[in-house]
């Protein structure tokens, strides 16, 4: 409830080290604090942004009946050798001998893993299709770990696995994780385009990538405007509105640099419409087949005939979004973050000026405290002896979308109330509430 409570250390200035918005912010607001070389510890501010994402993704995940599991960080390297990745992965892949000896590895993925426990779970067609997911640390020892949590060695994500009985089937499946990522992006207020990717070490021959525009982004992508317009409102789980809605996103041109094809982007891409820029990967999605499920036996029995099954897996660095979040809001010339509401670390913050000697406003704002709880209003006080002008600095660059202000002349009934990075207005209390629960409604 009082900011002087929490463990929220903030620098007075960006560190040096720090290069794009999102490090440099969550740096400065004390969300995270860098451990070692890619790794970091998550604080309150940050944990607490990173753990609503979670949700949100969650929450859209279970929509399309994916269930939820949890699957170990360490991994045996026996089912990797079966897949045949074991040597193919490269040295992104940390390697460890436990004290028996024995060949394990702090799991980059999750493709053999989960395909072990379908093979000794699952052997009807009648159960199948099967949509498993997971949200769990992962680690890539990157060469060079950089910008933060946007490109660090440990990060959070979540990594979904389909399991159907032919191709058909299978892509339809897709398509199911195809819808969800557009409305999970949505919730998060990003715009993210659905891209053709490489399927790189994964593998397979059908692949997209979501991208949100971006100038700090690793990715060069190029596509037509017009991909901005595709509603994705109506669409619902059936097959065929399913197969509709990616066909309408895959009328445009719209690729990263590993699939760029200068003269079809000419062709296919009026110059009007072209956009040749950065963007930040925010989810990556795959179909692959039997490219697991054979080497490794994963089969179901359907008609007496042994049928390997089809699969495909979709991941989102929870992690990792609110890196892009930042960066996509973050307004760095005014030094305000505009999170979503669904996402910011308070939903609204109460800026009350007091002295020992009279703490009248920070009484008022208990009691303001309390109406906003009741109405489910995630609410901070910031009962720090600071000016205005520190205050609003402060929460401006945490973050909080609303704020009330209580000053020397405030009145009990009509309240100063401002939205991040524009200008306050008086309002009742009731429909300050209204305003805020509006909001997060939409």
């Amino acid at each position: 409830m009082f900011f002087s409570s929490l463990l929220v250390p903030i620098l007075k200035n960006y560190p040096s080290e720090a290069k794009i918005k999102s490090h440099k912010l969550m740096l400065r607001t004390g969300m995270i604090k860098q451990s070692s070389a890619g790794i970091y510890s998550w604080l309150p501010l940050g944990f607490k942004v990173m753990k609503k994402i979670e949700n949100i993704v969650r929450e859209e995940q279970n929509k399309i009946f994916a269930q939820e599991i949890l699957m170990p960080t360490i991994q045996s390297s026996e089912i990797w050798k079966e897949s045949g990745r074991y040597e193919d992965y490269g040295e992104e892949m940390l390697r460890i001998t436990d004290r028996q000896k024995r060949e394990m590895l702090y799991g980059p993925t999750n493709e053999e893993l989960i395909t072990d426990i379908f093979r000794s779970s699952i052997k009807s067609y009648k159960s199948l299709p099967q949509l498993l997911y997971h949200i769990q640390w992962k680690f890539r020892d990157e060469l060079r770990p950089r910008f933060g949590i946007m490109r660090c060695r440990e990060f959070y994500m979540k990594d979904a696995y389909s399991f159907d009985l032919d191709d058909d089937l299978g892509e339809h499946s897709y398509n199911k994780f195809f819808l969800s990522y557009l409305k999970t992006f949505k919730r998060l207020d990003l715009k993210a385009i659905p891209m053709a990717a490489d399927t790189g070490p994964i593998g397979g021959n059908l692949s997209h990538e979501f991208i949100i525009l971006a100038e700090t982004g690793e990715s060069k992508i190029y596509t037509d405007k017009n991909i901005f317009e595709v509603d994705h409102s109506d669409c619902t789980l059936e097959k065929k509105s399913l197969a509709n809605l990616r066909k309408k996103f895959e009328n445009y041109y719209a690729v990263t640099d590993e699939k760029f094809n200068k003269a079809e982007f000419e062709k296919l891409v009026t110059k009007e419409n072209q956009i040749e820029t950065k963007g930040i990967e925010v989810g990556h999605i795959f179909y692959f087949g039997d490219k697991y499920s054979k080497p490794m036996n994963a089969s179901v029995d359907h008609n007496g005939k042994k049928i390997f099954v089809k699969m495909g897996s979709y991941g989102v660095g929870v992690s990792r979004l609110v890196g892009a979040i930042i960066e996509a809001k973050f307004n760095e010339k005014n030094e305000f973050m505009n999170w979503p509401i669904n996402v910011a670390p308070y939903e609204c913050a109460i800026l009350p000026l007091f002295s020992k000697n009279d703490k009248t406003n920070l009484e008022k704002s208990i009691n303001i405290f309390k109406k906003l709880k009741d109405r489910n209003i995630d609410a901070i006080i910031d009962d720090t002896e600071e000016n205005f002008s520190s205050k609003m600095k402060k929460f401006n660059l945490i973050g909080a979308p609303y704020q009330i202000l209580l000053g020397k002349k405030s009145d009990d009934e009509m309240l100063e109330f401002k939205k991040v990075g524009e200008e306050s207005f008086k309002l009742k209390i009731d429909d300050i509430i209204k305003t805020i629960n509006s909001k997060k409604e939409n």
